[in-house]
């Protein structure tokens, strides 16, 4: 897929697809503020979340169970709820799963080439 200007090259920004649900509360474009993004982005496994959908996208949104991790999901909610309400992520809800993507176009307006960094993070193994 094409990258969006302002990310890596690799960076997978799939088009949105008709008929989805709508999105879960978020903060408007105008008021993502960078500290609580930063916030967010903080933690290693909400970094880690956010470079796996910029990065792996195989899907416009993807369940917490795409994403592989070995946490008890409680966990997952409490991080891609954090990520959400600073504005990083969208969220939506299908039937009983919520499905997440990177708002980049949001992003990129508000923090240009936050995302590349974020992108071009390497994480510890």
């Amino acid at each position: 897929m094409p990258s969006t200007a302002g990310t890596a090259s690799a960076t997978k920004v799939l088009p949105e697809p008709p008929g989805l649900p709508e999105p879960l509360p978020e903060p408007a474009v105008e008021e993502l503020r960078l500290e609580a993004v930063l916030g967010a982005l903080s933690d290693p496994l909400r970094l880690t979340i956010v470079r796996k959908l910029l990065l792996e996208s195989e899907q416009f949104d993807h369940s917490c169970g795409w994403f592989g991790f070995d946490r008890p999901k409680s966990s997952l909610t409490h991080h891609f709820k954090a990520l959400r309400e600073a504005g990083v992520t969208r969220q939506r809800q299908y039937g009983l799963e919520r499905r997440s993507h990177v708002r980049v176009d949001d992003l990129n307006a508000r923090f240009p080439g936050l995302l590349y960094l974020v992108a071009a993070w390497t994480p510890e193994v």
